[in-house]
Order: structure tokens, then sequence, then C-alpha cells
């Protein structure tokens, strides 16, 4: 599989970083010299700059419990969707979560296995939504496999049952190299009926599962905050035509990156976790303006992971 990641080899750190505009177009023509890197607030010199569009290693990790059927038509949209952007040099796996997490498909290129896989999420089992540890055992299985990754998390956000709990699985997210999490909400015409008519008191962890409103925008927080640490986006498609789009976005962003090496000014392998910040500039060093084809300023964001952990094994 194709090494094109964001890993770190200290004293060697190469960090993929996604410039789009807000819309989520990809900006091309950037250079070096457009790009400043630092590590804990100390500037660094880049080593390495290159511009790629690499095929994907990537997994769908799709929630799907004995819940309501709303959800599970979002979970079907959402697999479908993301299996109609894969191309042929691709690299994808297929795991299903509920109480536990289940491999449809390991690692392949046959797309028709992919879309197998997908058809087999027909008779969902335990109720439980345990995303906490799906997740874990998701990042430990990409722990084997070389060069860069992404988990394509189609799903409530809401943990009902799992063993881990928010800070545990935040802290491995953390310290996971190597892997980018695109998390994508579903649920949405669910939470807007319980917006109106209320469905507390039903029989289910998320609206219709007695938990309260409020689970909603925690779970919302979790998964921006599992996309933020890994330099990935959150996504929430409200509509069943807002997927397609939300994939065609997905399949952009992590197939045009750049990739920016530099050898960090602390060298030291403690295991410590070192914040980086990414900045795009203009030439001249001032600010970047981007504009577009009415030559009208072009608002644009810089999407790159939160840090890494300096330590001798990284895979």
């Amino acid at each position: 599989m194709p090494d094109y990641s964001i890993h770190v080899d200290v004293p060697l750190v190469t960090i993929p970083v996604l410039v789009t505009t807000n819309n989520g177009q990809f900006i091309p023509n950037l250079k070096k010299e457009n790009f400043r890197i630092s590590e804990d607030g100390t500037p660094q010199t880049i080593h390495d700059f290159k511009v790629e569009e690499a095929p994907v290693t990537a997994v769908l990790l799709v929630e799907f419990a004995s819940t309501t059927y709303p959800l599970l038509i979002d979970a079907l949209r959402g697999s479908y969707a993301f299996a109609s952007t894969l191309k042929k040099d691709d690299w994808v796996a297929v795991i299903s979560y509920d109480m536990k997490p289940d491999l449809l498909v390991d690692f392949t290129q046959d797309k028709n296995a992919v879309m197998g896989a997908i058809n087999m999420l027909r008779m969902p089992g335990f109720a439980e939504t345990n995303v906490f540890d799906a997740l874990y055992d998701t990042l430990d299985r990409l722990d084997r496999v070389e060069g860069h990754k992404y988990i394509v998390l189609v799903s409530t956000g809401i943990d009902t049952f799992s063993k881990l709990n928010l800070d545990q699985i935040t802290k491995k997210v953390r310290n996971t190299q190597n892997v980018t999490i695109f998390p994508i909400s579903i649920g949405w015409l669910l939470r807007e009926y319980c917006e109106t008519h209320g469905c507390t008191g039903m029989a289910h962890g998320m609206a219709s599962y007695g938990m309260q409103q409020i689970d909603w925008y925690q779970a919302d927080n979790e998964m921006q905050t599992f996309a933020r640490l890994t330099g990935g986006r959150f996504y929430q498609p409200r509509f069943a035509g807002d997927f397609a789009d939300t994939f065609k976005d997905i399949s952009e962003d992590i197939r045009h990156q750049y990739t920016i090496t530099y050898h960090p000014t602390n060298p030291k392998l403690d295991g410590t976790y070192r914040k980086l910040k990414v900045d795009v500039i203009a030439d001249s060093g001032g600010p970047l303006k981007i504009k577009d084809q009415k030559g009208k300023d072009v608002k644009f964001q810089v999407i790159a992971r939160e840090g890494y952990t300096a330590r001798h094994t990284v895979d």
C-alpha cells in the first residue's frame, strides 16, 4: 500500500495539509514558500514539499444497530455514497458496529467486494452503539497497516455501552499517527422530528433511546474533536441528496493534499506530545489572498492535524 502519509519518523516529521475554500474546493498551485510550520510555538524549516494526488487507504466504519429506521437508512446512504467515490487503486475495508465491531471485508481493491459488504447491512443486531470501543479497535487494526490511513466514520456519534470512556478514546485518537478521521453525522431527520415532537422516554439511546436532547450536541462535539485532532473534517448531511456531495468533498480532500516534511528542532524521542501549527502566507510574507474567477476574495481554511507524539515506534 502507498506510503504518502502523515507519519512521524522522528527526527523527520511528515504532515499532509489540505488547503480548501470554505465550501471545500481544493486550492492548487501553492508553493513551499507559502507555508509556515511551527512546533510548540517554535518555527521549523521545511525540508521537503510536494503536491500529491494519490490512491487512498481507508476504513468505512459505519454504525448499524437495531435502533430506528431513519438511522439505518442514513447509514446505508452514507455507505453507498462512500463506495461510489472509490477508484481502482484504493484500498478499503468495511467495518460495522453496534455492541461490537464486525469486519465485513478486509482491505481490498475490489469495489464489488466493498459493495457486497455494504449489502450485508440488512439485519441489525443489538441496539447498543458503542462507537468508542469500535473506533479504538479500528485504530488498533490500522496500526499494522503501512502508510497514511483514513477512517470514514458514519455514525450518530452517540455511545451507549462502551467499556471505554470519552477521555480514553480521545487519548487514543490524539496519540495515533498516520490516521485521519472524517466523521459523518447521521440521523438529522430523526433529530429534527424530536426537536418538534419530543422523543424522551422512548426506547433507545439516541433521541428515541431515552437520553436527553443534549446527547446529540455532545455527540457532534466528540466527532468534531476526532476530526480536529487528526486533520479531518466533520460533516452533517441533512438530506438524502447531501450524502453524495459530502463524500465527493471527502474524496477530493483525501486525494489532493500538500505534503510537508521537516526535521524538528527538538529531536528528543521522549514521548511528549508536540503541538503543530500550519499557516499559509503570500509570497511576500503577508496574508495570502485567494480570488475567484470574478476577482472577489475567497475565504479559505488550512486543515492539518494538531500535533504528534515523539516516540521511537510509530506504527
